[in-house]
C-alpha cells in the first residue's frame, strides 16, 4: 500500500470494489496545482471502477476531495483506462460515431441561435 493516506485510502477502497485486486496500481505526484492521485486497473474492472453513469468514480473523487481538505490539499484523481479495455454498449448497440459538420454548418447553428 502506498505510504501516504489519500493514495493509500483510494487503493484500499478500489482493492475491495474490483474483481483482480492485484492489478490496482495508484501513483501519487504532487505539483504546484495540488495532489494528483493515478488509478490504474485491470481493463475488465473499468465498469466497476467508473460505476453507472460514473457515480463510483464521483464518489471516489469526492472522498478524496475531503480527505485533501482535511490535510489542506487538493486532491485529484485520474483514472487510466488500460490498452484493450472495451466499453459496454447500452442494449448491444453498436458505438455511434459524432456527425462530422463543416465549420459553416456550426456557424450557422450559432447564428440562429
Amino acid at each position: 500500500m502506498s505510504d501516504t493516506i489519500d493514495a493509500g485510502f483510494i487503493e484500499q477502497v478500489v482493492k475491495m470494489l474490483v474483481d483482480n485486486p492485484d492489478a490496482v496500481k495508484v501513483e501519487r505526484k504532487v505539483d504546484e496545482m495540488g495532489v494528483l492521485i493515478s488509478l490504474d486497473v485491470d481493463p475488465k474492472d473499468m465498469g466497476i471502477v467508473i460505476g453507472r453513469e460514473g457515480q463510483t468514480a464521483k464518489a471516489l473523487r469526492t472522498l478524496l476531495r475531503v480527505i485533501g481538505a482535511k490535510n489542506n490539499a487538493r486532491v485529484n484523481l485520474k483514472i487510466n483506462e488500460p490498452e484493450g479495455s472495451e466499453r459496454a454498449m447500452r442494449n448491444n448497440q453498436a458505438p455511434v460515431a459524432p456527425e462530422k459538420k463543416s465549420i459553416d454548418d456550426v456557424v450557422g447553428e450559432i447564428e440562429k441561435m
